[in-house]
C-alpha cells in the first residue's frame, strides 16, 4: 500500500500536476489522519483534480481509465451481472470482450468485488473510474428504466454517456404498477396484512426501489428530513427543505405496510412490533458522501409514521465562516472558546443549528495536543481524533454518569449534548471551575435567559457567575434565492411595522425571490443563521450574583454593543441575504423586540 502511495505522488509530481512541496504536505497530512488517503487528501487540498488524480491511480495499479459519459456501454454487459451485486459493490459492467466482461470500478483492487462476480461465471477487467459516474450511472440502472424490466435497463445504462435521465414521476408509476402486478390487495382500509404477507412484499424489488428513492431524491433535493405519514386512503411522502415541508409525493395506501417493513428492516427494527414507538438508524452512501437517516416510527390511527432525519457527515466540518456569523461575531465567539476553562452555551429550539455550530467549534479546537470527550444523545457526527460518548440510559450512562467519568479522563475540553438538569449543570459547573472548558446546548429563546433557565434549575447565582463566559442564541433563516432575487422598495408603513427604522423620505431597498425551478417556487434556497452572542464582563458577573431579571441582562448586554437577533436578521435583511418576512417568521414568534 505505502509503495502504491508513494508511487501516485512520483506520478503526479513527474507530469508537473503536484509540487514536491505540496505532495510531502499532503503526505504528512494523511499521516497525521489515520484511514486517510492519499488520493482523497489530494483533491481535498485542490492540489490536483479527480480525474488527475484518477488517471495517475490507473497508471500505478496498470489498468485502463475510462470516463463514462463519454463512452458507450455495452448492453449485453450489463445483462450478464444481477444488479444486486453492482449495486452492491458500485460498480458498472461497461463491455463484453468474448467472454471477460470490463467493469468500471472505483477501486480495481476490490477483490470481493472480483470474486462475487466470478461466482456469477463472470471473467473480470477491471477497469477505472470515477465512483460519482459509477453511482449516476447505477441510479438510471435502478430507476426510471429499471421499473420497466431488465432490458430496459441496461439499454438506459448504456445511454448513460448521451447524457443523464432523472429519477421521478415515471420511475415512481412503474414500481407502483409492478407493485399492483404482483397481486398485492389493496385491503380493506380497516384490516390489517399479516406480517408474512408484508415480509413476502419486502422482498420486492419494486418496494426496495421505492424506499431508496424516497431516500436518495430527498438528499437530491437537499432535504433535512423525510415524513412518511399515512392518510385514510393513501400515504403522504414529505420533504423538509430549508426548514419548511413540502409534499413531495403520495402513493397508494397498500403501499404503506411493505413500505414501513422496509425501513424498519434497514434501520434494524423489529418489523412485527406495531403498536409502540421505535428509532433507528440507516446508514446511506449517495453521491460518493455519506449520509446517516435518525429513523423514528410512531403507531398513529392511521398506522405507522415514520419521520427520517438526514445527517449529513460533511456538514459539520464546514467551519465557522460558514454559519452566517458577522466578522465581529466570529471573532468574538473565537476568542471566547479560546479561553482555557469556563461554559460555554447555544441556545435555541430544535432545529436551530446549535449542533451544527458546537461541532464547528470543536472541529476548530480539534488539536493533537488537546483532549476533547464528548457525550451525546445520540452521537449524530462522528469527528476523527475526539472521544465520543453516546448516552445509553439501560446501561446507566447518561449526561450526569458522563460527565462524572469524564473528569478521570484527563479532559481538556468537554462537550455536553444538552444541559437538561441540575445534576448535569452541577457537574459542568465543577468541571469548568477545576480547569476544563465544557461546551454544551440549552433550551432558551435568547442567550441572556441561559442564565436564569441554570437558576430555575437551582445552580447558584454565584457559581454560574464564576463559571459562564459566554452564550449564544441562535436561529436558521431561509436564503433569498439567488437565480430569482429581484430588489423592491417596501412602503413605510410596513417597516414600521417590523420595527425597522427607515430615514424619512429616502426609500429603503430590499430584495426576495420571485420564485424560480431552483427554488421550487419558494424565493428561497438554502439557509443561514442568526446569531445572538452575550459575553461575560465584571458588570454581567455582578448583575448575575445579585439575581438580575433577563430583561435587565439583555440592557446591559445591549449597552455593551451585542447585536440581538432581530437586529441581526435586519442587518442581513439590508444586506440582501434573506426577506424581513422570514426575519419576523423565525423571530418574532419568540417574543422579542
Amino acid at each position: 500500500m505505502a509503495t502504491t502511495k508513494r508511487n501516485l505522488g512520483q506520478i503526479l509530481v513527474e507530469k508537473g500536476i503536484v509540487k514536491e512541496a505540496d505532495l510531502r504536505a499532503a503526505e504528512e497530512n494523511c499521516r497525521r489522519r489515520p484511514g486517510a488517503r492519499l488520493d482523497e487528501v489530494l483533491v481535498e487540498m485542490e492540489l490536483a483534480s479527480e480525474d488527475e488524480v484518477l488517471d495517475a491511480k490507473a497508471e500505478t495499479l496498470g489498468v485502463q481509465r475510462v470516463r463514462l459519459r463519454r463512452i458507450s456501454i455495452d448492453v449485453n454487459a450489463i445483462r450478464a451481472v444481477p444488479l444486486h451485486i453492482l449495486q452492491k459493490h458500485t460498480i458498472l459492467p461497461i463491455a463484453k470482450e468474448g467472454n471477460t466482461i470490463a467493469v468500471a470500478m472505483a477501486d480495481p483492487t476490490d477483490l470481493v468485488a472480483q470474486d462475487d462476480l466470478r461466482m456469477v461465471g463472470v471473467q473480470v477487467r477491471p477497469v477505472m473510474a470515477s465512483r460519482k459516474e459509477i453511482e449516476d450511472a447505477l441510479n438510471q440502472v435502478s430507476g426510471s428504466a429499471a421499473a420497466k424490466g431488465p432490458d430496459a435497463a441496461a439499454e438506459q445504462a448504456a445511454a448513460f454517456g448521451g447524457g443523464e435521465v432523472a429519477v421521478g414521476e415515471d420511475f415512481m408509476t412503474g414500481a407502483l404498477d409492478e407493485l399492483e402486478a404482483g397481486h398485492i390487495p389493496e385491503t380493506d382500509l380497516d384490516e390489517e396484512i399479516g406480517i408474512d404477507n408484508v415480509d413476502a412484499m419486502v422482498e420486492a424489488a419494486p418496494i426496495i426501489r421505492i424506499a431508496n428513492t424516497i431516500m436518495t431524491k430527498s438528499i437530491s433535493d437537499g432535504a433535512s428530513d423525510i415524513h412518511v405519514e399515512p392518510q385514510r386512503r393513501n400515504v403522504r411522502i414529505r420533504y423538509r427543505v430549508d426548514g419548511v415541508l413540502h409534499v413531495m409525493m403520495e402513493v397508494p395506501k397498500y403501499v404503506h405496510p411493505p413500505l414501513l417493513s422496509r425501513i424498519k428492516i434497514l434501520s434494524d427494527m423489529d418489523i412485527a412490533e406495531r403498536r409502540k414507538a421505535q428509532d433507528g438508524r440507516i446508514a446511506l452512501r449517495h453521491s460518493g458522501k455519506d449520509y446517516d437517516l435518525r429513523v423514528s416510527v410512531i403507531p398513529t390511527v392511521n398506522g405507522e409514521k415514520a419521520v427520517m432525519r438526514i445527517l449529513d457527515k460533511s456538514s459539520v466540518l464546514l467551519g465557522l465562516a460558514k454559519l452566517g456569523l458577522y466578522p465581529d461575531t466570529q471573532a468574538t465567539l473565537e476568542d471566547v472558546v479560546g479561553q482555557p476553562y469556563g461554559i460555554f452555551l447555544s441556545c435555541g429550539p430544535t432545529g436551530s443549528g446549535k449542533t451544527t455550530t458546537q461541532y464547528s467549534v470543536l472541529n476548530k479546537l480539534n488539536k493533537v495536543e488537546t483532549n476533547i470527550i464528548t457525550i451525546e444523545d445520540p452521537v449524530e457526527y462522528q469527528l476523527p481524533g475526539i472521544s465520543q460518548v453516546a448516552v445509553n440510559r439501560k446501561a446507566g450512562v447518561d449526561f450526569g454518569t458522563a460527565l462524572r467519568a469524564f473528569l478521570r479522563q484527563d479532559p481538556d475540553i468537554i462537550m455536553v449534548g444538552e444541559i437538561r438538569d441540575l445534576e448535569t449543570a452541577e457537574i459542568a459547573v465543577e468541571a469548568s471551575l477545576t480547569g476544563h472548558l465544557v461546551l454544551s446546548t440549552i433550551h432558551t429563546n435568547d442567550a441572556p435567559s441561559s442564565v436564569t433557565r441554570l437558576v430555575d434549575m437551582g445552580v447558584e447565582p454565584f457559581l454560574i457567575a464564576a463559571s459562564l463566559i459566554g452564550s449564544m442564541a441562535q436561529r436558521l433563516i431561509r436564503k433569498i434565492c439567488v437565480e430569482c432575487k429581484v430588489a423592491y422598495n417596501p412602503p413605510q408603513d410596513a417597516l414600521a411595522r417590523f420595527g425597522f427604522r427607515a430615514e424619512p423620505g429616502r426609500p429603503v431597498t430590499f430584495y426576495r425571490g420571485q420564485g424560480c425551478s431552483l427554488c421550487r417556487e419558494t424565493g428561497y434556497k438554502g439557509r443561514s443563521g442568526l446569531y445572538e452572542l452575550m459575553t461575560m464582563n465584571p458588570e454581567l458577573n455582578e448583575l448575575i450574583v445579585k439575581g438580575a431579571s433577563v430583561q435587565e441582562l439583555k440592557e446591559a448586554c445591549r449597552a455593551r454593543g451585542m447585536r440581538t437577533l432581530q437586529e441581526d436578521g435586519l442587518k442581513k435583511v439590508v444586506d440582501g441575504v434573506t426577506t424581513i418576512e422570514e426575519v419576523m417568521r423565525v423571530v418574532q414568534s419568540v417574543g422579542l423586540e
